[in-house]
């Protein structure tokens, strides 16, 4: 699931990449396809580097990616273990809900990132997660601490500070709004609900499959109901 339109940013051969949150690699796997980039996973979770490199690994036996090369490590977003101005592009994508001290988190971001160049930020848009924190008292707690929910002036103004100019924004992945709703309902934690279950193979075939009606209504549902916002960030030079 692909949360960063990349053809709003200008990657170009021998840019060095982090992602910072990588979770699982989801955003690594993408951008290492580009030709001669480097792209570095970073994350709290070990388990989670670990099925990063699990799935890099099967799409390097595949073939499926011969253009960058890619690389994971642990880091904490308010103490990152780079130099400064070290990376073309900085990607944060579904962090900053988690992280207590948001304008320490923000400062490294733009801190590692070279003047000039490219910072995507992501988070849960606001009224879908608020829907979520209605229906569930487990839910900012389950899903490993959201501690706070955005909205688009506030994330805006909090990087704006920190050293970057607003470049632009969209919303993504509409057609998961009605999932976490539904999995907030009969609680967050259950994995025995034949609705949410039901659904959920329904998104990992409209991910595997990626069919013309579902990416259409997806689509037109974004700017409505988006689950996840996307903000677009120049580093100031």
């Amino acid at each position: 699931m692909i949360t960063v339109n990349f053809n709003k940013i200008d990657i170009k051969p021998g840019f060095k990449i982090l992602d910072i949150g990588c979770g699982p690699g989801r955003h690594v796997s993408a951008l290492y396809a580009y030709r001669n980039v480097t792209v570095i996973g970073a994350d709290l979770s070990l388990e989670d580097l670990k099925q990063g490199v699990k799935r890099l690994q099967y799409h390097d036996q595949l073939g499926a990616h011969c253009g960058g090369t890619w690389a994971f490590t642990t880091a904490d977003i308010t103490r990152l273990p780079f130099n400064d101005n070290e990376f073309d592009l900085v990607l944060c994508s579904e962090v900053m809900e988690h992280i207590p001290d948001e304008g320490k988190a923000a400062s490294e971001i733009l801190r590692v990132l070279k003047p000039g160049h490219d910072l995507v930020v992501s988070v849960p848009r606001f009224w879908p997660e608020k829907i979520c924190w209605a229906l569930s008292d487990e839910y900012f707690n389950a899903n490993q601490g959201h501690i706070r929910i955005y909205k688009k002036n506030r994330l805006k103004q909090l990087i704006e500070k920190a050293g970057s100019t607003y470049r632009t924004a969209h919303h993504a992945h509409s057609l998961h709004s009605p999932y976490w709703w539904l999995k907030c309902f009969v609680g967050p934690t259950r994995e025995d609900s034949y609705a949410v279950n039901l659904y959920k193979r329904f998104l990992t075939w409209d991910i595997m499959q990626k069919p013309v009606l579902t990416k259409t209504l997806d689509r037109f549902l974004n700017p409505l109901m988006g689950k996840s916002l996307v903000l677009y960030f120049k580093k100031k030079s």
